[in-house]
C-alpha cells in the first residue's frame, strides 16, 4: 500500500518515516539567501577567496580580488573545495571525493498512474536506494568498486560538471534494485549522473570550531549535502553566538580526528566508508581499513598474549586477549563475549593489568598551575601534594563537558587524566582560561604510557616489584606518589576506573614494553594475567561508573549526572555563570542503573526505556554484561519525576520488551569496600 512497486517478499523489517520527502534544492537555497539578507547579510558570488589571515586580536582577514573582509569568524563550507580552503589557514582536513552514480528512469505507468507521490526507498542488504522522479525513479548506488577523484586536490574551475558514467560498476546494486523493484528494469534510463562527493574517514561531518584557532569554523565533509543544511546551520550558530551547540555534536566533531588522520589513513577509511555505506553496522563494531595507524611499544607483546585489537583516537588498543577467537560484531552476544567475561572473572577474583595508555594525559606546572586549574575546573584542586582528585568541567549551557582526575605532583606541578578520544575535544575549553605567566600545559599522551593494576590482590602483585609503601596508612585511595616499579620510574595514582582496588601506573614510553612484562610475570602465579577493555567496560558498568561520550554529555546537567556533589559554588571556575543558571533546577531526568532479564543480547546505548503502561520515560546510554554479578546490566536516564529505584521498567532490547529493575546502588561493591580495602 505504501509503495506499490516494491516486491516485499523475504523482508522481516521496514522502518517507515512518514515525514520523509525532497525538496527542490535550487528553490531552498534562494530562500537561504533571502532570509540571510533580510538579518543583513552581504552575499558576494563569484568572488573567490585568495586568503585567509588570523590576526592577533583573535579575528580573520579574508582576501579576495575584490578586496578584503575583516571577520570574527570564517566559517568553512566549501564543499569540494574544503581542502583547498582550509589549506589557506595552515590546515589540513582529513577528506577525500569519490564518484558516486545514480540514474534517472523513463516515465513508470504504474508511477504516473498512481496520483500521488512514493516514498523514498533505501534497501540496506541491496545496497542502493530510490526515490520518485517527475514520474519515473532515481536509483543510486554505493559500489565496492569505488573511485576516488582529485586526490591532489579540487580543481579550483570545476563547476560541478558530470563524469563519464560507468554503470558496469553498479550493475550488482542494479540487478539487487530490479529484484526488489521488477518496475526498475522495465523501465528506460533517461539519463546517467556521475558526481563527485567528498568524505571523511568515518564518513561523518568535519564539523566544529578548529580547538588550535579562535574564530575558525569548519562545516566540511557533509555526503548527505544539502540535506542537512538547515540542521547543521542551526548548530554552528548556536555553537558561535552562545558558545555551544543544543546538541551533543561529538560524534561530528572535528576534533574527534588529529594529525595521526593522515593521508593513507584517510584514503583507506574513505574507500571502506563508501564501498559499506549500506552495510548494516553493529555495536561495538571495528573496521580494519587504515589500521595500524598508530601504536606503542607493548603492542607487539600484546600482539603475542593473542590480543584482539580496536582503534582508539587512531591508537591500537587491546579489546580482549583471545586470539582464537576473532572479533565478530553483530547485535546479540558474539562469541568472545565468553572470553570478555574470563577477563573480568579473573581481575575480580585475583588481579588484571589493563593498557589505560589511551588516556589523555596534560602536565600543568609553572606559579600559576594551582589557580590555572582552579579556574577551570568546578571541583577545588587537591592542595597536598599526593592528593587527587575527580571533578567535571562544565559546558557554555551547564552541562558535563568532561570528567576528569587531577592530581597533585609536586607544589607547581599537576597531572590531569581524561578521555583520550576527548583530548582535542577538551583543548577548546583549556584554551579559553588565560595561563598565569610561567606556567605551561603541555599534553602527554603520546609520551606517557600507562596500566591499571586492579583487583583483590592488585596490592600483593605490585609489592612484588617496588619498595613503595602500598598499604591503606601508606598509599590511601585517591594518594598518588612517584615510585619506581620493576625499575621503571612511574606515576602511582590509586585510582580504578574498575572499581576494585587498583592503581594507576603511568612510565614513559619507552619503558613501556619493560613495565608490562614485569607486571604480568609477577603476577602470573597469583592468577592474574592481561585485560581488554571490552572487559573494562563491564567492570566499570558494575560499579556504575560513567563514562564521557557515553554517559556523561554536555546535553546532561552535574545533578542529572550524579556529579553535582563535585563542584564548589565558593570559586569560580569556566562557565559556572551557566551552571548557576541550571543549579537550582530539579533534573529533567537521572543516571540510574539497571538490571534487565536479557538472555541474548545486552543492552549497548540508545535503547528506549518504558513504564510497564508502554509511557517513555527514557534511553540507555551504555551498558554490558555483569561477569562477577552475573547480570544484564544498563546504565539510563530516565525521568526524574517518573522513576525510583525498585521500579519496573521495559527495555526495548532488538525490538522487543525486554523487563528490567531500576537498582537503588551498583551492583558490585555498594559500599567502596574493595575500592578503598
Amino acid at each position: 500500500r505504501l509503495h506499490p512497486l516494491v516486491d516485499f517478499t523475504g523482508i522481516r523489517c521496514i522502518m517507515f518515516e512518514p515525514d520523509g520527502g525532497n525538496v527542490d534544492p535550487s528553490g531552498v537555497t534562494m530562500a537561504y539567501a533571502a532570509g540571510a539578507r533580510a538579518l543583513g547579510a552581504d552575499i558576494h558570488r563569484f568572488t573567490p577567496v585568495t586568503g585567509t589571515e588570523a590576526q592577533p586580536d583573535g579575528s580573520w582577514i579574508v582576501r579576495t580580488p575584490a578586496g578584503e573582509i575583516r571577520t570574527r569568524w570564517v566559517i568553512n563550507a566549501a564543499g569540494l573545495w574544503a581542502r583547498e580552503v582550509a589549506a589557506l589557514a595552515g590546515l589540513e582536513l582529513p577528506l577525500l571525493p569519490t564518484e558516486h552514480q545514480y540514474f534517472v528512469t523513463e516515465t513508470i505507468p504504474e508511477i504516473a498512474a498512481l496520483g500521488r507521490r512514493l516514498p523514498s526507498v533505501a534497501d540496506r542488504d541491496g545496497e542502493y536506494y530510490l526515490r520518485q522522479e517527475g514520474q519515473g525513479l532515481l536509483v543510486g548506488a554505493y559500489e565496492k568498486d569505488m573511485r576516488f577523484w582529485a586526490e591532489e586536490g579540487t580543481p579550483p574551475g570545476f563547476g560541478h560538471e558530470l563524469f563519464p558514467d560507468d554503470l558496469e560498476r553498479i550493475e550488482p546494486n542494479m540487478l539487487r534494485a530490479i529484484a526488489r523493484v521488477p518496475a526498475v528494469g522495465t523501465a528506460g534510463i533517461k539519463r546517467v549522473i556521475n558526481g563527485p562527493m567528498i568524505w571523511s574517514p568515518d564518513s561523518a561531518a568535519l564539523f566544529g570550531p578548529v580547538p588550535e584557532m579562535t574564530g575558525y569554523f569548519c562545516c566540511c565533509g557533509i555526503i548527505p549535502g544539502f540535506s542537512q543544511s538547515g540542521g547543521l546551520g542551526k548548530l554552528a550558530a548556536e555553537w558561535m553566538v552562545q558558545g555551544e551547540p543544543s546538541l551533543d555534536m561529538f560524534g561530528w566533531d572535528l576534533a574527534r580526528f588529529g594529525p595521526w588522520a593522515g593521508r593513507d589513513f584517510t584514503r583507506a577509511r574513505v574507500r571502506d566508508q563508501y564501498a559499506n555505506r549500506f552495510k548494516i553496522h553493529f555495536p561495538g563494531e571495528e573496521r580494519a581499513a587504515g589500521r595500524p595507524a598508530r601504536t606503542r611499544p607493548a603492542y607487539a607483546l600484546q600482539q603475542g598474549l593473542g590480543a584482539v585489537f580496536g582503534l582508539n583516537a587512531g591508537w591500537e588498543h587491546p579489546l580482549y586477549f583471545d586470539a582464537n577467537t576473532p572479533d565478530s560484531a553483530g547485535f546479540t552476544r558474539q562469541p568472545w563475549w565468553h572470553s570478555v567475561g574470563c577477563e573480568a572473572r579473573m581481575l575480580r577474583a585475583a588481579a588484571g593489568i589493563i593498557d589505560i595508555s589511551n588516556f589523555a594525559k596534560t602536565r600543568v606546572a609553572g606559579p600559576g598551575a594551582e589557580a590555572w586549574l582552579n579556574a577551570l575546573f568546578a571541583n577545588r584542586m587537591p592542595a597536598q601534594v599526593g592528593r587527587s582528585c575527580l571533578t567535571p568541567l562544565i559546558g557554555a549551557r551547564g552541562g558535563v563537558a568532561g570528567d576528569f582526575t587531577v592530581t597533585r605532583l609536586g607544589e607547581h606541578e599537576f597531572w590531569v587524566v581524561g578521555s583520550g578520544m576527548a583530548e582535542r575535544f577538551h583543548q577548546r575549553f583549556f584554551r579559553q582560561v588565560p595561563l598565569p605567566a610561567g606556567t605551561t600545559v603541555e599534553s602527554l599522551t603520546d609520551r606517557v604510557c600507562g596500566f591499571n593494576v586492579a583487583g583483590p590482590r592488585a596490592r600483593d602483585l605490585l609489592a612484588r616489584l617496588t619498595k613503595a609503601d602500598l598499604s591503606n596508612a601508606g598509599f590511601a585511595f585517591f594518594r598518588s606518589a612517584r615510585i619506581t616499579v620493576a625499575g621503571v620510574d612511574c606515576v602511582a595514582i590509586r585510582v580504578s576506573f574498575t572499581g576494585d582496588l587498583g592503581w594507576e601506573l603511568h612510565c614513559a614510553v619507552g619503558d613501556q614494553g619493560a613495565l608490562y612484562s614485569a607486571l604480568l610475570e609477577a603476577g602470573r602465579d597469583l592468577g592474574a594475567g592481561p585485560v581488554g577493555s571490552r572487559a573494562l567496560m563491564s567492570l566499570r558498568v558494575e560499579k556504575g561508573y560513567g563514562s564521557w561520550g557515553r554517559d556523561y554529555s554536555p546535553e546532561y546537567w552535574p545533578q542529572e549526572s550524579g556529579l553535582e556533589g563535585l563542584i564548589r559554588a565558593g570559586k569560580d571556575f569556566l562557565n559556572k555563570s551557566a551552571w548557576l543558571a541550571i543549579a537550582d533546577r530539579p533534573p529533567r531526568d537521572r543516571m540510574m542503573m539497571l538490571s534487565l532479564d536479557a538472555t541474548e543480547a545486552d543492552a549497548s546505548g540508545g535503547e528506549p526505556v518504558f513504564l510497564p503502561d508502554g509511557t517513555p520515560v527514557g534511553q540507555v546510554s551504555s551498558g554490558a554484561y555483569g561477569y562477577s554479578v552475573e547480570a544484564s546490566l544498563a546504565i539510563a536516564y530516565l525521568r526524574a519525576d517518573a522513576v525510583r529505584p525498585g521500579d519496573a521498567v521495559t527495555v526495548a532490547i532488538l525490538g522487543r520488551p525486554c523487563a528490567a529493575r531500576v537498582l537503588a546502588a551498583p551492583p558490585f561493591d555498594p559500599e567502596g569496600r574493595r575500592l578503598r580495602g
